[in-house]
């Protein structure tokens, strides 16, 4: 290091595959906390992992330190090193967090992870194909597959309950759903 410059540090390498586990709503006060809406059966189960890994739009992930976390609301809040003010909060409306694979838990055989879902095929009972799961969103009630078509257009929203998904078939990387072409 040269007087009167500072280098940049190293870009961490990303840790295998990340899952993302919550989502920045907002920023939350004027210290620079952010609220989250976790993705996770247990609310505060986020505040297990350090560090975690966040990506805003269509940037890299890039590691984040969490310094203090706490349920809130049915969310939760948390505040991240280097982020001070509820302007640097607010810019991270959308981010989304993770942790990577590996410092999950393993799952019981007929257990998986939502984001396992990304990428496999859709099919009806029918045996058309409707498209590939592009995302699971979670709007509230419960999951939604979002689902791309082969031939474009808008994506399909497919609620993830169990009158609409009939079978999962992880060797074939295929989903049946109980849902029509037109819907």
């Amino acid at each position: 290091m040269t007087a009167g410059r500072r280098e940049r540090p190293a870009a961490t390498a990303t840790p295998g595959p990340i899952v993302v586990m919550a989502r920045v709503i907002a920023a939350y006060g004027v210290h620079g906390w952010i609220k989250l809406r976790p993705f996770t059966e247990n609310t505060g189960a986020l505040l297990d992992y350090r560090p975690w890994w966040l990506r805003l739009g269509g940037e890299s992930w890039r590691e984040v330190l969490p310094l203090e976390g706490r349920e809130h609301a049915g969310s939760m809040v948390a505040k991240l090193a280097a982020i001070d003010d509820r302007e640097a909060a607010q810019r991270l409306a959308g981010a989304e967090i993770g942790v990577p694979r590996a410092a999950l838990p393993v799952l019981a055989e007929d257990a998986l992870y939502c984001s396992d879902l990304v990428g496999l095929a859709v099919v009806n009972r029918e045996g058309v194909e409707l498209g590939e799961v592009v995302a699971v969103e979670d709007y509230g009630a419960h999951p939604v597959l979002k689902v791309a078509g082969a031939t474009g257009g808008e994506a399909r929203l497919i609620p993830w309950v169990a009158a609409h998904v009939d079978a999962i078939d992880m060797p074939a990387r295929r989903i049946t759903v109980d849902w029509q072409p037109e819907y």
